[in-house]
């Protein structure tokens, strides 16, 4: 690749070297050419003015040898076209247009590299003239040939290509260097070795340089996609595992009669079997979310009551672990734009998550920041370290938070389908925590607002939970 880059700079400088230079001569040689007779017919018209001021033959003849030193003669043109004269090689090659001489123009014209100008002239009755003859003084002069030209530019076309091929292929050097180098990565990539990383260099070509970035970057997201997989193929089986181990213990005691109380070893199965269910229900909807199969109809949802009805079925839940539920935020309705059936899953989501790390009570409300609305949900638990608090939303990633963490078993995906549906219904969600002196941690969803509504001066941010 890289002859090939050095080979076709140095072609396209030799083309342009060779049109450039072969039209500079040609340029140049015509321009000559014209000046030549410019001159030419500048100095006959002034001999012309004079001519006629010669009086004597001695002159005429003293003035015709300068004439041949200076490669300019008198002819004279008969009445039928007929050059008198000393015609030599030069002006014999010439065809002259005795015609317009006649008629006493003044004619130029070029033969090859020879310039020449011919220009009628009057004598004095001194010098003897035969009748209806047409004295004419024509001059020539040699230009240039090209050939001195053509050598010439052959050899400042020769070094130019020298110094044009030792920069073509430090040139080329730096072009193609990054691109074999991701191209080898690439390989190596495709191989599945996602550890490969193209050296980043600065070329000073942006597009280049952003190669080796983009190839890094698309190396990292594979290697993260892959660390992803395994971890999915890990927790996926331990989840899978477990509820598994127990239906199968508490079956097969059934089975031989080995169980003191049947209908508890039942209830055990179907816990378990719902812990299935719900972890199958949990990787279905991710992966809809990820091929953008999940079907949405947003539209109007009042917050408020959906925030009610999702409290209310959560209390069964909250009195069963001790834990006080407690609602507060806007006093009148906040309409916003979403999935209401889709919203639903995300409080109720977002209330187990909350439940499962209270020590005494969950908050939740309803507010707006002027150009969204805010939905809230909180705990008084230990709160999230700041470092993790941007990997909670991550599958199957799950803060310790000490012994309440552990109470529930959950398979980590809840709050990463909660991340995905919030982003696919143009909202948002963030983690605020502490938000005590003791801990707690609050989820802020914002969604886009349906409406105007009214909200009570002081709820304009979420309210604190104790």
């Amino acid at each position: 690749m890289r002859r090939r880059l050095t080979v076709t700079l140095v072609a396209l400088v030799a083309g342009a070297l060779l049109v450039a230079g072969a039209g500079s001569l040609v340029v140049t040689h015509r321009a000559a050419r014209a000046e030549a007779t410019r001159q030419l017919l500048r100095q006959g018209r002034a001999f012309a003015s004079a001519a006629g001021q010669i009086r004597t033959p001695l002159v005429a003849r003293a003035l015709g040898r300068v004439l041949h030193l200076e490669d300019s003669t008198v002819l004279l043109v008969g009445p039928s076209g007929r050059l008198v004269g000393s015609v030599g090689p030069r002006l014999a090659a010439l065809d002259l247009p005795t015609g317009a001489l006649l008629a006493g123009k003044a004619v130029s014209g070029s033969r090859g590299n020879l310039v020449f100008a011919a220009v009628p002239i009057r004598l004095s009755r001194a010098i003897a003239v035969p009748l209806g003859d047409r004295p004419v003084l024509v001059m020539t002069r040699p230009i240039g040939n090209l050939l001195p030209g053509w050598a010439y530019l052959v050899l400042v076309g020769g070094l130019t290509l020298l110094v044009a091929a030792l920069v073509a292929e430090l040139l080329s050097r730096r072009i193609t260097r990054p691109i074999v180098d991701a191209s080898e990565a690439t390989g190596r990539i495709a191989g599945g070795e996602f550890s490969a990383r193209v050296e980043v260099r600065d070329t000073g070509i942006g597009e280049i340089d952003s190669l080796a970035g983009s190839v890094n970057a698309m190396a990292a997201r594979l290697q993260l996609a892959r660390q992803r997989e395994s971890q999915l193929l890990l927790s996926v089986s331990h989840d899978l595992r477990t509820p598994l181990t127990s239906i199968r213990g508490y079956a097969e005691a059934i089975e031989e009669g080995a169980v003191e109380d049947p209908a508890q070893a039942a209830a055990v199965i179907v816990a378990e079997s719902r812990r299935l269910e719900r972890l199958v229900a949990d990787l279905l909807d991710l992966a809809k979310l990820e091929n953008h199969h999940l079907s949405l109809r947003l539209g109007p949802v009042e917050a408020n009551r959906l925030l009610e009805a999702s409290l209310a079925g959560a209390a069964p839940a909250a009195a069963q672990r001790g834990l006080r539920l407690a609602a507060a935020g806007a006093s009148g309705p906040v309409v916003v734009v979403a999935d209401e059936d889709r919203l639903a899953q995300v409080v109720g989501n977002l209330l187990q998550n909350a439940l499962e790390h209270a020590r005494h009570e969950v908050g939740a409300g309803v507010g707006t920041d002027g150009r969204r609305g805010l939905l809230f949900v909180g705990d008084d638990g230990p709160g999230i370290p700041t470092e993790e608090q941007e990997k909670v939303f991550d599958r199957f990633y799950q803060v310790d938070r000490g012994a309440a963490a552990r109470r529930s078993g959950g398979s980590g995906l809840g709050l990463s389908i909660v991340a995905e549906l919030i982003k696919a219904m143009g909202g948002t969600i963030r983690v605020e925590s502490p938000i005590g002196s003791s801990g707690g941690t609050r989820m802020v969803v914002a969604l886009p607002l349906a409406q105007a509504a009214t909200i009570d001066s002081g709820s304009s941010s979420p309210p604190g939970v104790p």
